[in-house]
């Protein structure tokens, strides 16, 4: 059986045509694939864009909330130690028996030594009592546990009236 030709030419122009419609689908697929791309890529963009506004508003709220916690920080660790400190004060007074006339607290200081940074207090204290309890009082406050370290430096002893001015530094650990 002999072919014609024509067969061959029919035959060939058929094989052309699908190599042709295969071909035009893989370029279809191609170019959809592409502008689906295309479109993600855009969205993409622009979502970066909008992420890169809100992370500079971010890093703005972040560096606002430090500030405020740094200021925070800066106030109340003080206050609480100083309320601390007014009540063992208080308490090794009257565990020796002596009249506390008043107590203030300036803002407290630190001091590094070494790797340690110490919260420091400096304190006037007003007492009255036996000069015995006085001695006491001194005594248990340069050696109380609840304080990192205190330095008396100076004592003002009214012996005639049982009064002293005692003019102390109190170490605590900085947290």
């Amino acid at each position: 059986m002999k072919l014609s030709n024509k067969v061959w030419i029919i035959v060939g122009i058929g094989i052309i045509v699908v190599l042709l419609a295969i071909v035009f689908m893989v370029y279809s697929r191609q170019a959809a694939e592409q502008r689906d791309l295309e479109d993600r890529l855009d969205v993409a963009t622009a979502r970066s864009i909008t992420l890169a506004v809100d992370k500079k508003d971010l890093e703005d709220q972040l560096s606002q909330a430090q500030s405020v916690l740094d200021t925070s920080q800066a106030q109340y660790p003080q206050a609480i130690e100083s309320i601390e400190y007014g009540e063992y004060i208080f308490e090794i007074a009257e565990k020796c028996n002596l009249s506390l006339a008043s107590l203030s607290f300036p803002k407290p200081g630190t001091v590094k030594q070494g790797a340690v940074t110490y919260s420091v207090v400096s304190l006037s204290l007003p007492v009255s009592g036996a000069v015995e309890d006085i001695f006491e009082f001194i005594d248990i406050i340069k050696t109380d546990p609840r304080f990192a370290s205190t330095q008396v430096k100076s004592v003002n002893l009214s012996v005639g009236g049982g009064s002293a001015t005692i003019a102390v530094d109190i170490y605590g650990y900085r947290r």
